[in-house]
């Protein structure tokens, strides 16, 4: 392909995860003639689909928080404002080397915001419930006030040993695949020690984050959307309630997403994995599957490594730059055949505590529990369990020494599956009651938030912002979450555009 015309009105976007979509839908909307690059042949990144026992379930992602508005106005915006779902009421678990366990209902990242909360108590026991109050007399800089501290550091500063390891990491364990040591609280809570610093307590400031109604991260305006800002837009949830849904799967996003796209007349390859990059004197110039594109505006939307080696050539001054790899995730994903799991034993799914002796899983969610369209979809009896497996390679959780290496191979993941679901569920599943199951691979794909990583992160995106025409989208830079990366992909166009 040549060069395009009028290159200041082309832009070339490369992933089609969905920062890379969206980011093609702004540039669109914006009135520029848009191509997106994606290396394989699927769209949306870690949120994917897959068909098991005939049902079209989530492969990746399959809720978004509420805390902000962010992703509740781009489905609207998309038409599937209506779609968007509560979880069932019941809660989640977590399994303890003393047994099951509820999570407290009002935390974040399984930090409590009452201490004395019943299930907080049963859960810390009167001593741990004790020293984690003490976290209202402590200082408020303390764990605020450092330029960076770790999830770990903060947690036990101020609520002690006990809600780290047995609320805090099993959460840490199960969101992101790693010690809660090893990540920076900044990213993975973005405001929580400013919150201290507010209210003047830990648990003061995880009750202010869940009490906050949902509101727009940014000032950026829905591209796309008629009338005022605030159309289509709806109630997400009670108060308390921290995640959301969609009928019919989060997939269902992307599915929109693209229509979306190629109503707008957006260009997008699939198999056309990006090579080379190069500044031109008018923009930019990629090649990719033998091809060659030119553009006006770049938009990288790819893992950190992958982003920063292939741009590389063109920015020196990103060596040594580039982040670390995220965790090697494997999802396994059972159908099955239990009626007696229609008491749904553990609400919408449990999560384990590193120290739980004999589990192989670092979670499991009930999803016919946790989604009434999917209990309808499969019916009385039939169940859909997920169950994820893999930390951090080599890493301790809450200091406690990784287990052995994790099952790999299809077959002995469903193994450890059926083991693991009849021991956190406490109802015995064998492989005749299987209809069918799956295995998928997220290799490096989740956002490795080490301590550290958000100046690593400032220091890049300054560097690429001294190029014209240049932007970096996409989980690594803007933090964990479908919340956070669709409020920092639109900050990112909209400062791109000017």
């Amino acid at each position: 392909m040549g060069s395009p015309t009028k290159p200041a009105r082309t832009a070339l976007v490369l992933g089609g995860g969905i920062s890379g979509l969206l980011a093609a839908r702004e540039l669109a909307a914006a009135g520029l003639t848009v191509t997106v690059l994606e290396a394989t042949q699927n769209w949306g990144g870690c949120v994917g689909s897959h068909v098991v026992a005939g049902l079209t379930l989530d492969s990746g992602a399959e809720s978004f928080a509420t805390r902000s508005s962010a992703v509740a106005d781009l489905a609207g915006e998309l038409g599937l404002a209506e779609k968007i779902v509560e979880p069932r009421p019941g809660g989640a678990w977590v399994q303890l080397p003393g047994g099951a366990r509820e999570l407290p209902k009002t935390g974040v990242l399984g930090i409590p915001a009452n201490p004395w909360d019943p299930e907080v108590r049963r859960t810390l026991g009167f001593a741990g419930s004790l020293r984690a109050s003490l976290d209202r007399f402590l200082p408020a800089s303390l764990g605020a006030s450092e330029d960076v501290t770790s999830v770990s550091a903060l947690v036990r500063a101020r609520m002690g040993r006990r809600v780290l390891e047995r609320l805090v990491a099993p959460v840490v364990g199960g969101v992101h695949s790693a010690d809660p040591g090893l990540l920076d609280v900044d990213m993975v809570a973005p405001g929580l020690r400013a919150g201290i610093r507010r209210h003047g307590s830990l648990a003061a400031a995880v009750a202010a984050q869940r009490r906050s109604p949902a509101a727009p991260e940014t000032p950026v305006p829905p591209s796309g959307t008629s009338g005022s800002p605030d159309a289509g837009r709806q109630p997400l949830a009670k108060a308390g309630s921290a995640v959301a849904g969609l009928e019919g799967g989060m997939h269902t996003l992307v599915s929109a997403l693209l229509d979306d796209l190629q109503k707008r007349g957006v260009t997008l390859l699939g198999g056309s994995a990006a090579t080379l990059v190069a500044r031109t004197s008018d923009g930019w110039h990629v090649t990719a599957a033998g091809a060659t594109y030119d553009g006006g505006l770049l938009v990288v939307g790819l893992p950190g490594p992958a982003a920063v080696g292939l741009l590389l050539p063109a920015v020196p001054a990103l060596a040594g730059r580039s982040p670390e790899s995220g965790p090697d995730v494997r999802l396994v994903t059972l159908v099955v055949d239990v009626p007696e799991l229609d008491r749904r034993p553990r609400g919408t799914g449990i999560l384990v505590a590193p120290q739980a002796p004999g589990i192989e899983a670092k979670a499991l969610t009930h999803a016919t529990a946790k989604w009434d369209w999917l209990a309808a979809a499969a019916g009385p009896g039939t169940h859909v369990l997920r169950l994820s497996y893999g930390r951090r390679e080599g890493s301790a959780v809450a200091g406690i020494p990784a287990a052995g290496p994790a099952p790999a191979s299809d077959a002995e993941l469903l193994a450890a599956a059926l083991r693991d679901a009849s021991a956190l569920l406490e109802v015995q599943l064998e492989g005749k009651d299987v209809v069918d199951w799956d295995v998928v691979r997220w290799e490096g794909a989740l956002p490795f938030a080490a301590v550290g990583h958000r100046a690593r992160v400032a220091e890049v995106r300054d560097l690429c912002a001294e190029q014209p025409g240049l932007a970096i989208v996409g989980g690594w830079v803007a933090g964990n979450g479908l919340a956070a990366v669709v409020s920092d992909t639109r900050r990112e166009i909209q400062k791109m555009l000017g």
